[in-house]
């Protein structure tokens, strides 16, 4: 099942170490699998408020992200970005392609029935 690391950065440090960063991330998630999805595209905001950017990488399974982010490779390079630019980081999974949203609907139903 499809895993996706998501960050959501903000106060960005145009610095060169930001630079280098984006220079050498590419070949530190592709040894597993990963791909960016979302890349310093503006976000277009439909209900609250989202300030600074969002990048979502791919990799075709949640131990594959977490291997990843836990790889030395990226540890190496992780503190160029993080000195420099403040954010939020998420790895999760994604849903099979038969996820059916009623059956997590009927769970939820039952739960609150019993509150």
């Amino acid at each position: 099942m499809t895993a996706y690391a998501i960050a959501h950065l903000q106060d960005a440090d145009p610095h060169p170490d930001v630079a280098e960063y984006m220079e050498r991330i590419t070949s530190t998630f592709e040894p597993f699998g990963g791909r960016f999805l979302v890349h310093g595209a503006p976000p277009e905001v439909k209900e609250g408020t989202w300030p600074g950017h969002i990048v979502v990488i791919g990799f075709p399974g949640i131990d594959d992200a977490r291997d990843w982010w836990d790889s030395p490779a990226y540890r190496e390079i992780a503190h160029l970005r993080s000195r420099h630019i403040r954010g939020d980081i998420v790895i999760v999974a994604g849903v099979p392609e038969d996820y059916d949203p009623s059956v997590t609907a009927q769970a939820l139903r039952t739960a609150s029935a019993s509150h």
